[in-house]
């Protein structure tokens, strides 16, 4: 994970909120450190990095970003140039299923490492796994419901300023129309 900054497009670049990059960086660098343990501990934590990293380059490629523009959106700062991210709440809605799975398999995984932490006494672990736990229901509870509602908030937007572009364009078209047959009404009297 190197980059939390995203560009789509070529025209903006959305930015993970600061929060859940941290969060992010925090759970991977405790798993990193299971992982260099011995036996009972490295094995189910390089399990469960198999199936996690994967998954958090997805979450960071289009789950996250998203919430990123709540700053802008709630104070009415919604520009076309912001259109672009609807490629990624689209592909959050068509990809949402997997994602719960997989959220499945590193819950599943994360047993594995819990139970060998308990065995151990090695209580870091322990608190690590809850941390997880923890990210993957808030993930579940609010990133991904508002991911996807920052999609649905901007396809709003922008219909409602196509609407506008096309009203003026329309009644532009109108005055122009009528100042054409106001003419001609004065030619044929005049």
């Amino acid at each position: 994970m190197n980059s939390y900054r995203i560009r789509v497009g070529s025209t903006m670049v959305f930015k993970i909120p600061r929060t859940m990059e941290i969060e992010h960086e925090e759970l991977h660098s405790k798993l990193r450190k299971g992982t260099t343990e011995k036996g009972s501990i490295g094995r189910p934590a390089k399990k469960l990095a198999t199936v996690m990293h994967p998954h958090f380059v997805k979450e960071e490629d289009f789950a996250l970003p998203p919430p990123g523009l709540l700053p802008s959106l709630s104070k009415d700062k919604a520009t076309p140039d912001m259109k672009d991210i609807l490629l990624m709440t689209d592909k959050l809605k068509v990809e949402l299923n997997q994602m719960l799975k997989e959220h499945e398999e590193i819950l599943g995984a994360l047993e594995k490492l819990a139970a060998s932490a308990k065995k151990e006494n090695k209580f870091e672990h322990l608190r690590f796994g809850e941390k997880l736990t923890l990210h993957a229901q808030t993930e579940e509870e609010i990133y991904y419901p508002t991911a996807m509602l920052v999609g649905e908030y901007m396809k709003l937007k922008l219909s409602r300023e196509s609407a506008k572009t096309s009203n003026k364009r329309g009644s532009t078209k109108t005055s122009a129309a009528q100042g054409r047959r106001t003419r001609q009404q004065d030619s044929m009297v005049g």
